[in-house]
């Protein structure tokens, strides 16, 4: 394993229209633990966009207390976190949180993890999920992982990292370029593209093992790679018989089947939650816009017709959102359309974004961009209301994929 360079901070910035005040009181024994639980329960939930913090100071509780919930109305707080952290003699924590309904004084739960020193953040993202999916109705993503990849000197780097982009782990370093990686349905794979041949050819990536395989090295191109949420299928941009055209290849490799027909560029697909549809980028009008066609082919039909310039496809889970990079007058935007109705949302004051992927919940969105002259990873809610900075020292940082809910 490589060292983890990149230690991130969240700054968030903008302010929601209907957050939801949560006191998170500091868990009894997090001074001695060396990860703050309390911290980072609550920046993980600042960053969803649902959420304040409300001053929590002052106050010694854990889950076995029975809090004086006047005392938290009265510093306007509509929930409360509290809990512990104890080291056991075999050197694990134990880990124990309550939430609690102030507005309606209901004691709403909560859970117990023992976890080696390693997982303590993955406890905080796992309390952070269990607050945030009792609080909304929604699931949380903040247990949930990102792949990214930096570039330092020459040198390129392929990381998987949790969702707020701590906990970097370095899957492949080159000193060729990484792009386009993408996770598998199943959170296990991670599909990417290499130039380590000299040309782009496409791997696949098991991420617990650190083994991968050669996916797609035909003659010409090879790119663009996409995961059927089945698994069992890919599709990918060759250009082996020609021009840039979408196929599909079977996960364990193969014969590619070719899916487009056209003497233009047709390259990014991305599939639907669903499987059926597929969306891409095409120039087959006479610019880069976004088009979808079935899954198996067949004739596309456009999706984009706002702009000159639209790329980058990704589709929500819950199949009601697009979002994509648009070129407005020489600017790179991250644009949002809600399918049913095409209607579209410039969310971003930034001129270079890039690679926007949804979180599992299709509540966030994180994309790279420029801030101050640096590339940094950012995400949004998906009014651009809400945006947060995963800001990492590990040099230009760029086409980040937001990997799928976590198997518990």
């Amino acid at each position: 394993m490589l060292p983890a360079l990149a230690q991130f901070r969240v700054e968030v910035s903008g302010v929601g229209l209907t957050q939801l005040p949560i006191a998170l009181v500091p868990f009894k024994g997090q001074d001695a633990s060396p990860q703050k639980i309390s911290e980072i329960v609550q920046a993980d939930l600042e960053r969803s966009g649902q959420f304040r913090g409300v001053d929590a100071s002052g106050q010694a509780l854990d889950e076995a207390s029975r809090p004086d919930l006047a005392l938290w109305r009265q510093r306007t707080a509509d929930s409360l976190v509290v809990g512990s952290v104890t080291r056991l003699a075999d050197g694990r924590f134990d880990v124990r949180f309550r939430l609690w309904d102030v507005v309606r004084g209901q004691d709403l739960g909560g859970q117990s993890y023992t976890v080696p020193q390693g997982d303590l953040r993955l406890a905080s993202h796992r309390i952070a999920d269990y607050v945030y999916e009792k609080l909304t109705g929604d699931k949380g993503i903040f247990s949930t992982r990102i792949a990214y990849v930096t570039k330092g000197g020459s040198r390129y780097s392929l990381w998987v990292a949790d969702a707020d982009g701590e906990n970097a782990q370095a899957a492949l370093a080159s000193p060729e370029p990484i792009i386009s990686p993408v996770w598998s349905s199943n959170g296990q794979q991670l599909a990417y593209v290499s130039f380590e041949s000299r040309k782009p050819v496409v791997y696949v990536h098991n991420v617990a093992s650190g083994q991968r395989r050669l996916l797609a090295n035909f003659r010409g191109s090879n790119s663009a790679p996409a995961w059927a949420p089945d698994g069992g299928s890919l599709a990918v941009t060759l250009s082996r018989d020609g021009g840039s055209q979408l196929y599909t290849i079977p996960a364990a490799g193969g014969e590619p089947r070719r899916l487009t027909q056209s003497a233009s560029i047709d390259t990014e697909p991305v599939y639907s939650a669903d499987g059926s549809t597929i969306y891409f980028v095409s120039d087959r009008g006479g610019a880069p816009q976004i088009y979808k066609m079935s899954a198996s082919g067949g004739a596309p039909t456009r999706v984009t017709f706002s702009g000159t310039y639209n790329i980058s496809p990704s589709v929500s889970g819950d199949g009601r959102w697009l979002a994509y990079i648009s070129r407005v007058g020489g600017a790179f935007k991250l644009h949002v359309m809600e399918l049913a109705t095409g209607n579209v949302s410039a969310i971003t004051d930034t001129s270079a974004d890039e690679s926007p992927s949804f979180a599992p919940n299709s509540k966030l969105i994180v994309y790279a961009t420029h801030l101050q002259g640096r590339e940094a990873l950012m995400t949004t809610t998906l009014d651009g209301k809400i945006k947060a900075r995963l800001a990492g020292q590990g040099g230009d940082i760029r086409e980040p994929d937001w990997g799928p809910f976590q198997k518990q």
